[in-house]
């Protein structure tokens, strides 16, 4: 009889802590991106201006130190280069401070840094096992494929 109870109890413990663990209240928090070494990216109110062609963008950077060293080199006019039909990228010729994290799902407008000196803009969603430090993103990525076309381009970044 002991073991019955014994085994009740922990049953329910269980169910209790699975409950308190899934049911939080997202609204109580403020938004931000977790990395699996327990470090935060918050997303902050810093824009920036990402001009493509003639298709202007505005981007939300998060508030982290790589963001923020990119923020400083600002206003940059770079050739970047495609890579798998699925982002751009351009290698500075420095390091930035980075905290890398797995990628998990990227989504189009995604900005972030390879390694420590590769800068990449995602303009189509996809899932990767690569490590990236995130930088921000494209708050409406709509027509970013297009802008971005099929081979390299000349992408400006500048202060909003």
């Amino acid at each position: 009889m002991k073991l019955k109870s014994l085994v009740t109890v922990i049953a329910m413990l269980f169910a209790f802590s699975f409950c308190s663990a899934s049911c939080s209240n997202d609204n109580e928090r403020a938004p931000r991106e977790n990395n699996e070494n327990g470090n935060n990216d918050t997303i902050s109110t810093t824009k920036m201006k990402i001009t493509i062609g003639t298709t202007v963008f505005t981007a939300t950077l998060y508030n982290n130190p790589s963001a923020a060293e990119l923020k400083a080199m600002l206003p940059l006019t770079l050739n970047m280069t495609e890579l798998n039909g699925n982002e751009k990228y351009y290698d500075f010729p420095g390091p930035f401070l980075v905290n890398t994290s797995v990628g998990g799902d990227i989504k189009a407008g995604d900005l972030m840094l390879y390694g420590n000196n590769v800068l990449v803009l995602f303009y189509k969603s996809f899932n990767t096992s690569y490590r990236y430090t995130k930088l921000g993103y494209i708050d409406n990525p709509t027509g970013l494929a297009t802008a971005m076309g099929a081979g390299n381009v000349v992408v400006k970044f500048e202060n909003n």
